[in-house]
């Protein structure tokens, strides 16, 4: 029997990177998995990939339809949810005097609209006892620049999960979130960049990251499973994987 037989995962923001990192580790636990996307071609990839051990479900989560679809959807097929991984983060770089309004709209509305009212639909299918694990960023902490709204919005959503920690407490609900350094991702955590401006802060997060080298999918994905499932003890944490960047060390 699988560590996680019998538990129900679902997977905002799964079909590719870090999410499906975190969707492959729940699979090979025996695990129960829905996961979402908005790209129909990375969808179908994770279908042909995973086959019929994962429901992959087409969702944006910053349209209020699609996300009353995925709670009915999620109610259908798996009944309820046990781990509910919110992996769902859009970035745009821009010094703060010249960030459009624009920019500033698509972030918010992704990243932390789009991510409260996703979670606020699921929640009443979320079993006593669950968990929920967010993605948030170590530019929290940081002050990067050129990543003011970027920081703004994952700051925004740690404020959500230490709320609704404390209000899911009678539940026995725990509410935690990782924070990635600089990850081998396929977007590199830059949605809009170029190849040219991926491979320059691949080469910038090298050298600011104390440990040298940027962090793995793995690495990321066994700090959500430890969140979700072992870390029993434990809500209203935000855990860095980051190789120490944000710590302060030399």
């Amino acid at each position: 029997m699988g560590v996680y037989e019998n538990r129900r995962a679902v997977v905002i923001g799964g079909t590719h990177g870090m999410g499906l990192g975190v969707v492959e580790g729940l699979l090979a636990g025996g695990a129960r998995v829905l996961l979402t996307g908005n790209n129909e071609k990375n969808l179908e990839a994770v279908r042909g990939r995973l086959g019929p051990d994962v429901y992959a479900v087409r969702a944006n989560v910053a349209d209020p339809a699609d996300t009353d679809a995925l709670a009915e959807t999620v109610e259908g097929t798996l009944g309820g949810i046990d781990l509910l991984h919110v992996n769902v983060g859009v970035s745009e770089l821009g010094m703060f005097p010249e960030t459009t309004e624009e920019s500033f709209d698509w972030m918010f509305s992704i990243n932390v609209k789009g991510v409260f009212f996703t979670v606020q639909r699921l929640l009443p299918l979320l079993a006593d006892g669950g968990a929920i694990v967010f993605t948030t960023s170590i530019t929290n902490a940081t002050g990067s620049s050129g990543m003011a709204v970027y920081s703004g919005t994952k700051g925004a959503v740690m404020a959500f999960a230490r709320v609704l920690a404390a209000e899911l407490l009678p539940r026995g609900i725990r509410v935690n979130a990782v924070a990635p350094g600089f990850v081998h991702t396929p977007s590199g955590g830059f949605t809009r960049a170029t190849d040219a401006e991926k491979a320059e802060m691949e080469r910038i997060g090298d050298e600011a990251t104390p440990m040298g080298r940027h962090g793995t999918i793995a690495e990321v994905a066994r700090a959500v499973l430890f969140l979700g499932f072992e870390a029993t003890f434990t809500t209203g944490m935000e855990l860095p994987v980051d190789g120490g960047l944000g710590q302060g060390l030399q």
